[in-house]
């Protein structure tokens, strides 16, 4: 009896006067709430239509591009046919992913040669261009005036907008052997000078030497996206209040020690968080770049994941099932790093994704 009367305490409450119990009043609003929640799940859609009605080619994006073709992963596990679709198609199992890890064919040591080099150039290009962008944004809030930074900032954020054609394109002038003029591009003239290349390097391309592919590939990527990237690191930096800067100015620091105390801790869970998802993405590299630069001469250093698919799996004969199984490995392993890097961050600096 005591039992129920407490328990009905926390809905009821006692009426000295009357002797008689009666609703608690934030009983009745949760209970009020709870039952015409949709109707203000409703009354808040109808508010903000237009807002949710720009939500809709995002989501018809994720839908066609990212959800549907989920579909097509059941060719990891079944045997190749171009004439009867995927759910008709006989069970293989993991074969295909037997042959691609332990099978010691060429098909296999191919494979592992295109993880290596997916996973190398992914950590190149997060050990060197993941601070760029860092580095240009804390230069960007350096400069005083608004219109050259203005300018700044377009000239670093225009090959961004170029298309992969146009910078491999620009980038093959640059440094191989020219087809149309019969000379070197500009950089490999500017390096055989040096003394950095030999004449006979640069006369035959440095795109056809492995050894500088890796290389061309990061500067490259860099001059791409860095000037990009810096939106954000830039959005995060002008947002830390003018305070900060005073008290450290009256403390005796300087900019670089503004910098330091002050910039960096203050943008730090946004580095944090692009830091991760930038790792979540570390094997999943696009192969247009890598397609458009790469040639059979430098496929021990170039070839990666998604060439070695479109290669032997669509081009090569191999068959669709190679080429989702290689995939596949591609995006675990990429899953895999996403939450090992998210647990990591959320121990070490309390920040993280999810």
């Amino acid at each position: 009896m005591i039992s129920m009367k407490s328990q009905a305490g926390d809905f009821l409450i006692l009426d000295k006067a009357t002797g008689t119990y009666r609703e608690n009043p934030e009983q009745a609003v949760r209970d009020d709430v709870e039952k015409h929640y949709w109707l203000h799940v409703g009354r808040t859609i109808l508010k903000d239509w237009r807002l949710y009605l720009m939500l809709v080619p995002m989501l018809l994006v994720f839908l066609f591009w990212r959800y549907f073709p989920m579909y097509e992963l059941l060719g990891c596990f079944k045997v190749s046919d171009t004439v009867l679709p995927v759910s008709e198609q006989l069970f293989s199992g993991f074969s295909y992913f037997k042959r691609l890890l332990i099978s010691g064919d060429s098909l296999s040591q191919n494979f592992w040669m295109a993880m290596r080099n997916t996973f190398l150039l992914s950590f190149y290009g997060l050990c060197f261009g993941f601070p760029m962008p860092i580095i240009l944004a804390l230069f960007f809030n350096e400069i005083r005036s608004n219109a050259a930074r203005s300018v700044y900032q377009v000239l670093t954020y225009l090959p961004k907008f170029m298309s992969t054609v146009v910078m491999t394109s620009l980038v093959t002038m640059l440094v191989k052997q020219g087809s149309l003029i019969g000379q070197m591009g500009i950089v490999s003239q500017g390096m055989v000078k040096l003394g950095l290349i030999s004449q006979e390097v640069g006369n035959a391309g440095l795109l056809n030497n492995f050894n500088f592919f890796r290389a061309i590939y990061q500067i490259s990527g860099i001059w791409e996206g860095a000037g990009y990237d810096s939106i954000v690191y830039f959005a995060a930096i002008i947002a830390i209040s003018p305070t900060s800067y005073e008290a450290a100015q009256i403390d005796g620091a300087n900019k670089w020690a503004q910098m330091r105390y002050v910039v960096l801790p203050s943008i730090l869970s946004t580095i944090v968080i692009m830091l991760i998802t930038r790792i979540g993405s570390l094997l999943n590299i696009g192969y247009e770049k890598v397609l458009l630069l790469y040639n059979t001469k430098t496929y021990v250093t170039a070839d990666v994941i998604s060439t070695l698919a479109y290669r032997t799996g669509l081009s090569g004969g191999a068959g669709t099932g190679i080429a989702s199984a290689a995939e596949m490995m591609n995006n675990v392993v990429g899953m895999l790093l996403v939450i090992g890097a998210n647990t990591i961050a959320r121990k070490a600096a309390n920040t993280s994704l999810y």
